[in-house]
């Protein structure tokens, strides 16, 4: 499957490329490692070019299997093309049939509090729910730590609605809280969510599950 996804430029953002990994993302991909904060929540650490070669390597299999489709996002040059790299986004399915698949994503560093990752993932979601529509994909689960309020953020502008805290489990430390989006899902355009109406809203890194 070859994909490839385009977001639109915003008055105060750059156009968002996204597509699978390939060779040309290794030394941008290590380069993004070095953040303490990304390292802190995933479980795969990319410490070297041999790391970040089985990494690329662990996402092409992804997508060969269908398991794992993982983009990488960069930010489109003004000229067009790719610029810099900032944050990967993706779906994990390992039970297709299910009807459910989990989505999950992390940051860079350089591009944090710019609104990359909510457009990253309407984006995915989007595409998700219709490249899967005839498998019967009918939701998607977005899970984070209590610890990451960025997250909660990034799933209420991607429009994930908080469902349940989820017990500390191997190998998280700490509680989790599971968003969840199905098919048709949207908040009318203006209406914003507010504290008085969810009572869980996380009270910040820019990375969710452990991806």
């Amino acid at each position: 499957m070859t994909v490839a996804l385009r977001v639109e430029a915003t008055p105060s953002a750059s156009a968002l490329l996204l597509r699978p990994w390939t060779d040309d993302d290794l030394e941008p991909l290590v380069e993004v490692y070095r953040d303490p904060v990304l390292r802190q929540r995933t479980r795969f650490l990319v410490e070297s070019a041999e790391d970040g070669v089985r990494w690329l390597d662990i996402q092409r299999q992804g997508w060969e299997t269908g398991e794992r489709l993982s983009f990488a996002v960069h930010e489109e040059q003004a000229g067009g093309g790719e610029g810099r790299l900032v944050a990967g986004v993706g779906v994990k399915r390992p039970d297709p049939g299910s009807g459910s698949a989990e989505v999950g994503y992390w940051t860079a560093a350089h591009a944090r509090g710019r609104g990359v990752a909510p457009r990253a993932l309407e984006a995915v979601t989007v595409w998700a729910f219709e490249a899967f529509a005839a498998e019967g994909l009918e939701r998607l689960e977005l899970l984070h730590q209590v610890d990451n309020p960025a997250s909660c953020r990034v799933a209420e502008k991607a429009r994930y609605r908080f469902d349940r805290v989820l017990p500390a489990e191997p190998p998280f430390p700490r509680d989790g809280h599971m968003h969840i989006r199905r098919r048709g899902d949207a908040r009318p355009d203006g209406v914003q969510s507010s504290s008085r109406d969810q009572p869980w809203r996380c009270r910040t890194d820019g990375t969710s599950g452990a991806w």
